[in-house]
């Protein structure tokens, strides 16, 4: 008898969620943008006015050094988003997004504000609540 293994179950709606996006008439109009470069943009974004660097990507995103490395140079090839200096420390590079990926960002938000509502349809607020705890557990079960 198959186990109803919550992995599993949130493997596959990952992959539902990464489906609607990749047909999502908007993310169909920005070529440039892979579904991984749409979630930096709105992280970047989303953290305007603080100084982002990879090592804050590879923590979000749960990636390592070098994939995080990877992407942001694909990025910045496709003008998405620029690597700067900062005064305090001339090794370090911030993250900055370009005015093209806050184009992106714009566009995106309308397709990540209809995800949320299919997502959380029927769930209360207290619902929603408790599902973002039990999601924040896991993601820091998964971290030690």
């Amino acid at each position: 008898m198959a186990k109803n293994f919550i992995s599993k179950q949130l493997h596959s709606l990952s992959n539902l969620i990464m489906r609607y996006f990749d047909n999502s008439p908007i993310k169909k109009s920005l070529d440039e943008v892979t579904g991984t470069n749409g979630w930096i943009i709105g992280y970047l974004a989303e953290n305007e006015g603080r100084e982002m660097y990879q090592k804050d990507l590879e923590k979000e995103f749960g990636i390592t050094r070098s994939t995080a490395s990877k992407v942001i140079n694909r990025m910045v090839q496709k003008g998405l988003i620029k690597r700067e200096s900062v005064s305090s420390d001339a090794r370090l590079k911030k993250l900055v997004l370009t005015p093209l990926a806050w184009e992106v960002f714009r566009k995106m938000e309308v397709d990540h504000t209809n995800l949320e509502q299919k997502l959380m349809n029927g769930f209360t607020e207290e619902e929603t609540q408790m599902l973002r705890n039990y999601i924040d557990r896991m993601y820091h079960n998964m971290m030690q």
